[in-house]
């Protein structure tokens, strides 16, 4: 069982099956896979916002298109099923 404390500062804004329709900022991320860029290889901890008091390790991600830019963290809370979350200045 993960024991690390939550990473301050993460917010959830979706839940749901990969590839399940999602804005962060104006962008889908499931429509720019191959545009994730890890932004570090330190990972942090979230909880799962239906059981709170899960923890699960994601990754933070950024992708940038033509004029756009988000960052978020995502993990797979299981079995195809996606946590998305973003720092609270991150417009979705």
């Amino acid at each position: 069982m993960l024991t690390e404390e939550f990473t301050d500062g993460w917010q959830p804004i979706h839940v749901g099956f990969g590839g399940a329709p999602l804005s962060i900022n104006g962008i889908n991320p499931w429509l720019q896979v191959s545009n994730w860029q890890r932004v570090s290889q330190k990972h942090i901890v979230v909880p799962h916002p239906a059981y709170p008091n899960e923890r699960h390790r994601a990754w933070v991600y950024e992708i940038t298109i033509p004029g756009k830019a988000v960052c978020f963290a995502a993990t797979e809370l299981s079995n195809g099923v996606w946590g998305f979350y973003v720092q609270p200045d991150t417009a979705s």
